[in-house]
């Protein structure tokens, strides 16, 4: 039995790995920015017997994660998956105003918390720890649209991010990468996504399971190919 950690994880891909956690047997501590309106989620860990539980923690509020983190009553981090996200501004700045407001929402969720709350739950991480960081293959320099500027300069972030936090782990044996999960059928994602949040977690999965320290550092698609940089 594996300790969980998932950040953003009232729904979508958050709440799918929740559920595929718990039923393999793990003990799943499920993040979420406001708990009281993370209906699926509650109902789930009521339906758990034990296995999963709901705790506060908003990835926005950088200086209130230390705090969130360690409250949540875990010993030990086996997995934690970095999934909150916002979409931020998707076209049109160019042109127009920049809400840079938003921009700064987008910065502190998809990059610097992660890193928060990576260091925030590493000392309870040892050899064999794996943590999943939620990028994007719009990261990639293979991606050939324009827009969401924000949005890709975080996921291209993260990914360089993870890069450099893996080298820095990798002599502790702990596993770090980024990760593309997949267009996938979610509220962000929209209907007309390529695949549903079932597959893209079977396949997030099967490669958590068999990540090595050797494969730390590395930018990896849903389906646990490597991912164009």
């Amino acid at each position: 039995m594996a300790n969980v950690i998932i950040t953003g994880a009232g729904r979508g891909i958050g709440l799918e790995l929740a559920r595929t956690h718990a039923e393999r047997g793990d003990r799943v501590f499920a993040l979420v920015r406001d708990t009281a309106k993370s209906e699926d989620l509650t109902a789930l860990a009521d339906g758990s017997n034990g296995a999963v539980s709901v705790h506060k923690l908003d990835a926005a509020d950088l200086a209130g994660i230390p705090a969130a983190a360690a409250a949540v009553p875990c010993d030990s981090v086996d997995v934690l998956y970095n999934v909150a996200g916002v979409t931020g501004p998707i076209s049109g700045e160019l042109e127009g105003d920049t809400d840079w407001d938003a921009w700064d929402l987008a910065i502190d969720v998809m990059l610097k918390a992660p890193f928060a709350i990576t260091k925030a739950f590493l000392p309870k991480m040892g050899e064999g720890s794996k943590v999943i960081n939620f990028s994007s293959q719009l990261a990639a320099s293979t991606w050939p649209y324009g827009g969401f500027y924000v949005y890709v300069a975080t996921k291209a972030g993260l990914v360089a991010l993870t890069r450099s936090m893996a080298i820095d782990l990798k002599d502790r044996g702990i596993s770090l990468i980024s990760l593309h999960p997949g267009w996938v059928k979610t509220d962000m994602g929209g209907p007309d996504a390529d695949i549903t949040t079932e597959e893209s977690v079977a396949g997030i999965t099967a490669l958590t399971d068999r990540l090595t320290v050797e494969d730390s550092g590395g930018f990896f698609k849903w389906n646990g190919e490597p991912h164009p940089l």
